[in-house]
């Protein structure tokens, strides 16, 4: 769907830090294009849907393989604290293209923020610094190549 940024960029109209880190026929894994932090990961269908009843038996066995490789690519490249994995499916309050957010949260985050869980991405997102292209697309590579087969 066209103005639909997480399609925009599966399609290659928006290019995220790094590219492509993997993806199959359901589908795509890439670095977060907001403000939170360098190695955060989005999963997400490769088709536009806005609702995770919608998702296809592979489909949702899929996410849930993505999320967990994710989740041991970050945990092996920057050995956070904890990684969060959330859902997130709006934009300006109306229900969006669905994606798992897979983010590495470390003790400095949460001193940076003063905040933890939902509100220090709440106030990741307020302050909107978006991480240095240049390190998410080095962490992109990185993960690229140790992402399990």
């Amino acid at each position: 769907m066209e103005g639909c940024l997480a399609c925009d960029l599966t399609e290659g109209r928006e290019e995220p830090p790094g590219g492509c880190i993997f993806e199959d026929a359901h589908l795509r894994v890439e670095h977060c294009v907001g403000p939170l932090g360098v190695g955060t990961l989005v999963v997400k269908p490769r088709r536009h849907i806005v609702r995770v009843a919608e998702l296809t038996e592979a489909e949702a066995s899929g996410v849930g393989t993505a999320v967990l490789h994710a989740s041991a690519v970050i945990d092996q490249l920057l050995h956070p604290d904890q990684t969060y994995v959330c859902l997130w499916s709006h934009a300006g309050r109306v229900p969006g293209h669905i994606h798992w957010v897979v983010q590495p949260v470390t003790q400095a985050d949460m001193a940076d923020f003063d905040a933890h869980g939902p509100a220090l991405q709440e106030a990741m997102f307020a302050r909107g610094e978006l991480p240095d292209p240049a390190a998410a697309a080095q962490f992109a590579e990185s993960a690229r190549r140790i992402w399990p087969t």
